[in-house]
């Protein structure tokens, strides 16, 4: 019996089981490309961390170089303190989806309240947040990087602080972003926005917590502040609470390292972390906004 192969049904079952076998297809291509695409975000990863502290290697050398200079992997505690045994390894912990996944209105919600605001991070979830640290070697000394991140104009943002063996001083730092604008906000992935922070301090002249802001007017001779992207002041300001937030966290640690006190409060700039969970779009920053240089 022949086959009218210009009927709708010959059409209609054609069309079918094409699209079955394209879709059987591209589900096996997908899970069979999983594991690459895993390696190469954590060789990404690897690279950003390295970055931060003065390592620039390829895709293909990072996790070796990261092998052969990381120190330790440590998890801390919403207070500061070292996790014994952890639930989940230092270098698995994901911070961007932890933050989408409510931990922006949790600061919000305690912004002007550092104790509650650190009840409330221990308690959420299973467990509390932890919060990775990093510890590699450079020229012979321990450093120690810190994931940040935070909210821009149009999205996440997202990088590493390295502090120094003092506890203190900025050695490197790197950034990037999810949609900010380009030529204006999305300039926080570029060296000429980096670099400066090296050599800053996170600690003021009497040893108070400060953190570091990204200044409108120019940074210019302070020790605590850089530049920020002309144009660019929510993403800048986005960059400066991610900053002075999560290093507070981590005060106490790197405050054992030798430098700075443990019990300076700083008040979080409630504007900056009015964002939507969903979205973490920044709906408005205004230019009063604490933490930023009038």
């Amino acid at each position: 019996m022949a086959v009218d192969v210009n009927s709708n049904k010959y059409t209609f079952i054609f069309a079918t089981v094409m699209v079955i076998v394209v879709a059987t297809l591209l589900a096996l291509a997908s899970e069979s490309l999983k594991p690459m695409q895993k390696k190469n975000v954590a060789n990404e990863k690897r690279q950003n961390i390295l970055s931060s502290v003065g390592i620039d290697v390829s895709a293909a050398e990072a996790e070796t170089a990261y092998n052969e200079n990381l120190v330790e992997a440590l998890v801390l505690d919403a207070n500061g303190n070292v996790v014994e045994s952890p639930a989940v390894e230092a270098f698995d912990i994901d911070v961007l989806k932890d933050y989408k996944a409510g931990l922006s209105n949790i600061y919000k919600a305690n912004a002007d309240d550092m104790d509650a605001m650190k009840s409330a991070l221990l308690s959420w979830g299973d467990g509390g947040v932890n919060y990775p640290l990093f510890v590699l070697q450079k020229d012979g000394e321990n450093v120690y990087v810190v994931p940040v991140v935070g909210t821009g104009l149009w999205g996440p943002i997202w990088g590493y602080i390295t502090i120094a063996s003092d506890g203190k001083t900025v050695v490197g730092a790197v950034f990037d972003h999810k949609s900010e604008t380009p030529g204006l906000g999305a300039e926080i992935n570029q060296a000429s926005f980096q670099k400066p922070f090296e050599g800053k301090t996170i600690f003021d002249e009497n040893g108070d917590y400060v953190g570091i802001k990204v200044m409108k007017g120019g940074a210019q001779g302070s020790p605590n502040g850089v530049d920020a992207i002309s144009g660019g002041t929510i993403t800048s300001n986005g960059v400066t609470e991610m900053i002075v937030r999560t290093l507070k966290i981590y005060e106490p640690y790197l405050s054992s390292l030798g430098a700075g006190t443990v019990e300076a409060e700083v008040e979080l700039p409630v504007d900056s972390l009015a964002v939507a969970t969903d979205s973490l779009n920044v709906e408005e920053v205004k230019d009063s906004l604490e933490l930023s240089a009038k």
